[in-house]
């Protein structure tokens, strides 16, 4: 059986205020002439349909017309919710859409109730474990302490039940939307960590012959049946160096896999350069970037004058203006937001702590930020599958 396995289409997102509803219809189009041209027998999307609980018209639109377009090639889709997604809204209408060959997985107490596909060889179970929020499901999965390694291992342990049940020989393929260990992250995934941990080990996913995992945005082989799709288009200058790609996943007879990666389209290069303003705009080496997509970081000790409108003459894509003046780390005008580049919210709070009480907190304490940050993000995640 072919598979063709993507995710993170966030439909509906925006790159630096340039609408990317285009380039997202570009590369729909693309999928469908790859279903067809490569002769695939099943699509997986590993969620993050959307880019937010409450999308567009326009990109429901574009979700629509790429139903419309899957199902009229006969070539069953499956498909789950992602962290950006409302599981309840993406899920809609699920059981009249899976006549039609699309099916929806969005139910986190359904992730042991696979879908199953036939080829010459038997049948293969897909099932689709949509984006566990460990908060909302611990319950549903009977697990004490909410974890991302416990709720997906609680869901897994489903799986490998269901599969028990099926005929030998019967071939499986999960989807799921997580951070896994090994996996490179960029800035255009949305944190989710949850008690100071976001990954999950990859052992969580043994005994299935294929994973075919979303979230992370760079296209990414964790071991050879575990495999992020990565975004088809660039959401963050962080991704200028990604190759954005779908899997083609050939799964044989006993269960082997190979693997290719199908190319989608470019709409535009992305370009990160560096240097003083007059470097920036004299230098011939940054001759290739000047149709591209810029993040310019200025370097000059004092800002200049009007620099994104100088800037623009040159290269007339400049998105992202960064001012990064080359000054000793102690220097006191170095900004507060490069001090707390790369730091996470609980690292920030135990800083600050530190800075008013003169010691950080104690282990009880750290476990209280903990604590409130995993609530307050659970929260958010309610009140916005509510709007």
């Amino acid at each position: 059986m072919r598979l063709l396995h993507t995710s993170d289409w966030h439909l509906g997102r925006a790159f630096h205020r340039v609408s990317m509803l285009g380039a997202q219809a570009e590369f729909i189009g693309h999928l469908v002439t790859t279903v067809r041209e490569r002769a695939v027998d099943a699509v997986v999307v590993s969620g993050d349909v959307y880019d937010r609980a409450v999308p567009p018209l326009a990109a429901v639109e574009l979700f629509d017309d790429a139903l419309h377009r899957l199902a009229d090639l006969g070539v069953p889709t499956v498909m789950i919710s992602g962290n950006h997604d409302s599981a309840r809204r993406l899920g809609v209408g699920a059981g009249l859409i899976g006549r039609a060959g699309i099916h929806l997985r969005t139910e986190p107490a359904a992730c042991g109730t696979p879908v199953v596909l036939a080829d010459a060889y038997g049948d293969v179970a897909f099932y689709g474990l949509p984006y566990l929020e460990p908060a909302l499901v611990k319950d549903e999965f009977g697990v004490a302490k909410a974890g991302h390694e416990t709720v997906l291992a609680a869901a897994m342990d489903r799986v490998r039940a269901d599969l028990a049940t099926r005929a030998p020989g019967t071939r499986s393929v999960v989807l799921a939307h997580a951070f896994v260990t090994g996996g490179e992250a960029s800035d255009s995934e949305r944190d989710i960590t949850v008690g100071g941990v976001a990954a999950v080990p990859s052992g969580v996913f043994d005994g299935v012959d294929y994973t075919a995992l979303g979230h992370l945005h760079g296209s990414q082989t964790i071991t050879e049946r575990v495999r992020y799709s990565g975004s088809p288009l660039p959401y963050s200058f962080s991704e200028a160096d990604h190759r954005k790609s779908m899997w083609l996943i050939d799964l044989d007879a006993e269960g082997a896999i190979s693997a290719e990666r199908v190319d989608c389209p470019v709409p535009r290069a992305l370009a990160r350069i560096r240097g003083t303003l007059e470097e920036l705009l004299a230098d011939p080496r940054f001759v290739h970037q000047e149709e591209a997509w810029v993040e310019a970081t200025l370097t000059d000790p004092v800002r200049p004058a009007e620099p994104m409108a100088r800037l623009s003459e040159r290269f007339p894509h400049t998105l992202s203006l960064v001012f990064a003046p080359e000054r000793a780390p102690d220097d006191p005008d170095v900004s507060y937001a490069r001090r707390l580049a790369g730091r996470s919210d609980q690292e920030i709070a135990e800083d600050f702590v530190a800075h008013v009480r003169g010691a950080g907190p104690d282990a009880r304490e750290q476990a209280v930020l903990r604590d409130a940050f995993d609530t307050v993000r659970a929260d958010e995640s309610v009140r916005e599958v509510a709007r």
